[in-house]
């Protein structure tokens, strides 16, 4: 069973933005999805179950952004 989880990224505004966060969480273990809405803000990602926040915090960090909220 997927999970789908929406998050909100503050500092995102081009592509290289989506390219950069996108490539982050998808390495995150057991995500098959991240979808980008660069006008909104909002990183939409599926996975095998619940991502603990924690390592969404750090790949957004990674890929240098900054997760604004986590919501469902």
């Amino acid at each position: 069973m997927s999970v789908t989880n929406t998050y909100a990224v503050s500092g995102m505004t081009c592509a290289h933005c989506v390219q950069a966060v996108s490539g982050e969480l998808g390495q995150l273990p057991g995500v098959h999805e991240v979808s980008v809405d660069l006008p909104t803000g909002t990183v939409t990602v599926t996975s095998d179950g619940p991502l603990p926040i924690d390592e969404v915090r750090t790949a957004v960090d990674e890929a240098g952004y900054e997760l604004a909220s986590a919501g469902a």
